[in-house]
């Protein structure tokens, strides 16, 4: 992916806007949350995907990973227990910083 920082002048000010994929965005509206734009679901089945169920329930250490899991079920439980979705969504963040994602 290429990103490329353009410059546009307006009446007042530069402005500085960062153009990918012909889409012009304004730098300070852009998140530098790694989750910005993810849902649960995308998150979770990117985990799946990237270690398994059996890795992923040594990993973090909840049910709904290792007891008959899915991705279904998984959401239910973490979208109603605050403290498991902050381990999920923590636990994904050390894996981009770790690059251990596929």
């Amino acid at each position: 992916m290429v990103l490329v920082i353009k410059v546009q002048k307006t009446n007042t000010s530069l402005q500085p806007y960062l153009c990918t994929k012909g889409v012009l965005m304004q730098l300070e509206t852009m998140s530098n949350d790694p989750l910005h734009g993810l849902t649960l679901e995308m998150i979770v089945t990117h985990l799946v995907e990237s270690y398994g169920w059996d890795e992923l329930g040594q990993q973090i250490r909840i049910n709904c990973f290792t007891s008959n899991p899915s991705i279904q079920s998984s959401l239910k439980f973490l979208r109603k227990t605050p403290w498991a979705r902050t381990k999920v969504e923590d636990f994904y963040k050390y894996s981009l910083r770790k690059n251990k994602l596929k």
